[in-house]
């Protein structure tokens, strides 16, 4: 089995088919935006390397980047307030993402 369902383990190289396998991740709650949490599902289970995969496979399927939760926050505002994750950050400004206007960029 591969895909979001299966356990995290540290050092597992991840395929293609189970990066992209997060592009399918819809929302419980269908109010939320698929864009959004796709990328705050991948963000939570992937390593850096792999995440940056996930945002090319992501782009090319013409999705989102700058896809807002419900506070009106981007995933790269999220991110860009836990210290540790400067290497998810960074990829996904490479990729053209942007922090919202009332995140003070």
């Amino acid at each position: 089995m591969s895909g979001p369902d299966k356990p995290k383990v540290i050092g597992e190289e991840w395929s293609d088919e189970r990066v992209k396998s997060f592009l399918a991740l819809d929302p419980y709650d269908s109010s939320k935006n698929a864009d959004y949490n796709a990328l705050f599902k991948a963000y939570q289970a992937m390593r850096a390397g792999d995440f940056e995969r996930f945002i090319g496979f992501f782009v090319e399927a013409g999705r989102d980047l700058n896809a807002v939760n419900e506070r009106g926050e981007t995933i790269l505002d999220l991110i860009s307030e836990h210290r540790r994750s400067v290497d998810y950050a960074q990829a996904l400004k490479q990729a053209g993402a942007k922090r919202s206007a009332t995140a003070g960029n």
